[in-house]
């Protein structure tokens, strides 16, 4: 049998799609005229055997009311056992609408007006915009970087900051910006502490399938009886085989009272039944996409290693924390001794370039900025030469 080859180098054009990335750049970055690697989607095109699973539908053209195809959940249950030797039963899954918006739901219905949310920055800005917007108090629980230019939880801070009043905990996993991939140990003790205080964690694990090198994702649910107990997990194929168009996103809450609590709502307010084209995008990916996303991973992997060593060679006062896994790269340019301000100037106004500030992160994301290396090797390549310049253009 033949192992289709990927072509991940072919260029693909993105203009008048409405693409998010290239759309908003005047609006974001006050000029239309940048490179994007921003916003957490693939310059790549989305896989074949994905757009012939929508294309054969589209050929029936009545898009009435529909159910769940049979496959659905069992593509989910088979790739979430195959791929990280988690056991998920039928009746612990449910469709959302987005994880984001999975967040918000979670909690209106868990968390009260007067109550509190703990996150990890710098960690994924809308962890904190949301609560925030629900007008719910956000808990700082920041993370510690260690002297390597990793990081680790602070659970020493964790037990100041979670008082009485926070009720839920946004975990990361795999973390972003940074690209961790949280061992078990920690996830245990981060699953202990939760359970003595009653604190419910959402664990976005949408970056699972990305791991590096042979790293291993470990779902957070699955650590532990008490991580069981006090887990929402949100999943989705959409990072991977790169359908976020699609909103295919997923919920897996093993605890039943947790579950009945949840999902009760979500069907009250019929946010838990999928459009049409989700499930046909899922079943898809997740019965075809094994060597698309192999292949797919050992270019990211590569992509990586060109940033890291170009950066050592031609910008060494930007320094590539490692990823173990997804496509996003977190640059300390603490050793360009600028201002933040300073900082967004140098990569918009010299260098042409929309990466994400690292202060939309929160705390511990001044002098950072995020990567987006799902893109094409020119295009990459491209944007290096344009920031070495711009780097090199500083004080003249």
């Amino acid at each position: 049998m033949t192992t289709e080859k990927y072509d991940f180098d072919k260029p693909v054009d993105r203009r008048d799609t409405g693409a998010l990335k290239l759309e908003v750049l005047a609006e974001r970055y006050g000029r239309p005229d940048l490179l994007p690697l921003w916003v957490a989607d693939l310059d790549f095109e989305t896989p074949p055997f994905i757009t012939d699973a929508l294309r054969r539908r589209l050929d029936h053209s009545l898009f009435g009311y529909t159910v769940e195809p049979p496959d659905y959940w069992p593509s989910v249950i088979d790739w979430l056992r195959d791929r990280h030797g988690w056991e998920v039963k039928l009746e612990w899954l449910t469709y959302i609408p987005g994880i984001v918006k999975g967040i918000g739901m979670a909690i209106n219905v868990f968390v009260k007006p007067d109550e509190k949310v703990i996150i990890q920055p710098p960690v994924y800005h809308p962890f904190r915009l949301v609560p925030e917007g629900n007008r719910r108090t956000v808990v700082y629980n920041p993370l510690h970087l260690n002297p390597d230019g990793t990081y680790s939880m602070d659970f020493d801070n964790l037990a100041q900051v979670a008082d009485e009043k926070c009720r839920l905990l946004i975990l990361s996993n795999p973390h972003n910006p940074a690209g961790i991939l949280w061992d078990a140990d920690t996830l245990r003790r981060l699953a202990s502490f939760c359970h003595e205080r009653g604190i419910i964690v959402i664990s976005d694990e949408i970056h699972c399938d990305m791991a590096l090198r042979g790293g291993r994702h470990i779902p957070f649910a699955s650590v532990s009886p008490e991580a069981a107990k006090v887990s929402i997990t949100f999943g989705a194929p959409s990072k991977t085989f790169n359908i976020a168009g699609i909103v295919s996103s997923w919920a897996i809450v093993p605890d039943p009272e947790l579950r009945s609590r949840f999902y009760d709502w979500l069907t009250a307010n019929e946010l838990n039944e999928p459009p049409m084209f989700a499930p046909i995008a899922t079943i898809a990916a997740l019965r075809h996409g094994e060597e698309w996303r192999r292949q797919m991973l050992a270019y990211v992997e590569d992509n990586i290693d060109y940033v890291i060593g170009y950066l050592r060679d031609n910008i060494p006062a930007i320094k590539a924390l490692r990823p173990q896994a997804s496509f996003l790269v977190w640059l300390d340019c603490r050793g360009l001794g600028l201002s933040q301000a300073e900082l967004n100037d140098l990569f918009i106004n010299r260098a042409r370039l929309a990466l994400n500030d690292g202060a939309m992160f929160g705390p511990g994301g001044e002098g950072f900025m995020r990567l987006n290396v799902g893109t094409q090797r020119a295009r990459l390549a491209q944007a290096l030469d344009s920031l070495r310049e711009a780097v090199a253009s500083l004080g003249k």
